[in-house]
């Protein structure tokens, strides 16, 4: 088959190009050629406009719904910052200039953004220095394992074990884990931090480091961290900072002044850039003095005269973690959204998500058990069990909210919680929003009393109601329509 490429020259009727330059000879076996013509079906566009609209209206979205998503913080991303990943002046700028000769002078005001960014996170953490390189979350745990390990080699130590809370994000003992370390579990005390006494029980000489979110997951602020971190100081452990919660304590406490040697910042966790989806992420990683000889290339420097520019040489450096300087246009938003609020905005975020979750715990404690009946930071964690004997578990209830145009908050996570529900209204939400999801909530409660049956067949407004999750998770299906079916 031959195919013919057509242009079209503004301001000039469409030509074809000689087809001597552009033709592509391209042969297809027999065996798959159509034997008819296709049957396409012909729909109005007006039909389709209204398809793929009612389609889009039954999507959540952190702009239509209230998303009490406990793990993964599904924050709004004010409009402002948007605007300003838009600007020409940055997204038209090609990666490549500042490695060109003389191409630094063109790409100044990007290497600031990169340059004051790694400053403000170092302030705002209390570590030396920073890398906007790792492109995710999880990707940032895995270079702070990396600089762990550079560490240790540089100093000749025989490390084997990385120790991490019962309590912890899956990503951190599978970060460890490619990495190259073992992993030893620690479990919680019945406060819901990391039991101290069962942490020296397993400290050894071959100890790595400790990966450790604080707050944790079950919303605690471990008070013995500052302890924990000498304890894995005096065998020359690396204290890892899990910074998935930093937006529980930013302004209010330092990881750098309580003993953390490495951190990772999510960026849509604590400074409202997009999430969802798988991406796009940002999670760029600060380090302690000790560590910063090892941080990813290239470096942003400043010379004398004023001017940004690449240093390439870090001869103990790790490498390059991602191509590039990170996800630029993530970062560039978080950038706008830490000038927009300022040192005081961002305590004051800090403040209002304490708050907001302390609030939701007080109104539904007499309705679902509190995991950890005590003052709470981000995240306020209970458990269903109470409605498990009545037969409603914590999906049925998370499935009750979607049909009150609410997204569940995060369910059986942590692991360590029986019927979990995590919730997290974060800064963002108003007390009128809150109260509706409270009210909700309580509903959901009555109705687990007076007729549990109801949740067994909800949602009831979605186009699919309750699929076989296991097979679903195996068997995926993404055809619309065969699923309607």
């Amino acid at each position: 088959m031959k195919l013919i490429f057509e242009k079209s020259v503004s301001g000039r009727q469409g030509f074809k190009l000689p087809e001597s330059d552009v033709a592509v000879q391209t042969k297809i076996a027999d065996k798959y050629l159509r034997q008819a013509d296709a049957t396409l079906p012909e729909v109005s566009e007006l039909d389709v406009v209204r398809h793929f609209t009612q389609l889009s209206q039954m999507n959540f979205s952190v702009d239509a719904n209230l998303y009490p998503l406990g793990s993964c913080t599904m924050k709004y991303n004010p409009k402002y910052t948007e605007k300003v990943a838009a600007m020409p002046g940055f997204c038209d700028l090609h990666p490549l200039l500042p490695q060109l000769k003389g191409g630094e002078r063109y790409v100044q005001g990007a290497l600031e953004v990169l340059y004051d960014s790694e400053r403000w996170l170092s302030e705002i953490t209390g570590m030396k220095a920073f890398t906007m390189q790792p492109l995710a979350g999880a990707h940032g745990e895995l270079t702070g394992i990396m600089l762990m390990a550079a560490y240790h080699k540089a100093k000749g130590n025989k490390k084997k074990y990385i120790i991490i809370p019962d309590s912890a994000h899956g990503t951190n003992p599978a970060s460890a884990a490619v990495a190259g370390y073992q992993i030893i579990s620690v479990a919680s005390d019945k406060k819901g931090g990391m039991d101290i006494e069962k942490l020296k029980a397993v400290l050894t000489d071959e100890v790595a480091g400790l990966m450790m979110t604080c707050p944790d997951t079950h919303g605690v602020f471990n008070s013995q961290v500052s302890e924990i971190a000498k304890l894995i100081h005096s065998v020359d452990g690396i204290m890892y900072y899990d910074g998935a919660n930093l937006n529980a304590t930013m302004g209010r406490c330092r990881p750098g002044d309580i003993g953390f040697d490495v951190v990772h910042v999510n960026l849509h966790k604590t400074f409202g850039t997009p999430h969802g989806g798988g991406g796009p992420g940002s999670g760029p990683v600060g380090v302690g003095e000790k560590l910063e000889r090892f941080l990813p290339i290239s470096r942003i420097v400043k010379r004398n005269d004023g001017m940004l520019v690449l240093d390439y040489n870090y001869p103990d450096s790790i490498g390059y973690i991602a191509s590039f300087y990170g996800n630029f246009g993530i970062i560039l938003r978080a950038y706008a959204y830490m000038i927009l609020l300022g040192s005081d905005g961002l305590k004051a975020t800090s403040d209002h998500a304490v708050l907001n979750a302390n609030y939701v715990a007080a109104r539904l404690k007499k309705y679902y058990q509190l995991a950890f009946d005590r003052i709470c930071m981000h995240e306020c964690l209970f458990s269903a069990l109470k409605q498990t004997e009545r037969g409603v578990h914590a999906i049925d209830i998370a499935k009750y909210l979607i049909d009150q145009r609410i997204h569940p908050p995060t369910v059986y996570f942590p692991l360590t919680v029986k019927e979990a529900i995590m919730i997290e209204p974060t800064e963002t939400e108003s007390k009128e929003t809150m109260d509706v999801f409270i009210e909700a909530m309580v509903e959901a409660d009555a109705l687990s009393r007076s007729n549990p049956e109801l949740f067994h067949d909800l949602p009831k407004t979605m186009p699919i109601s309750r699929p076989d999750e296991t097979r679903a998770a195996r068997e995926m299906n993404v055809n619309f329509f065969a699923l309607k079916a």
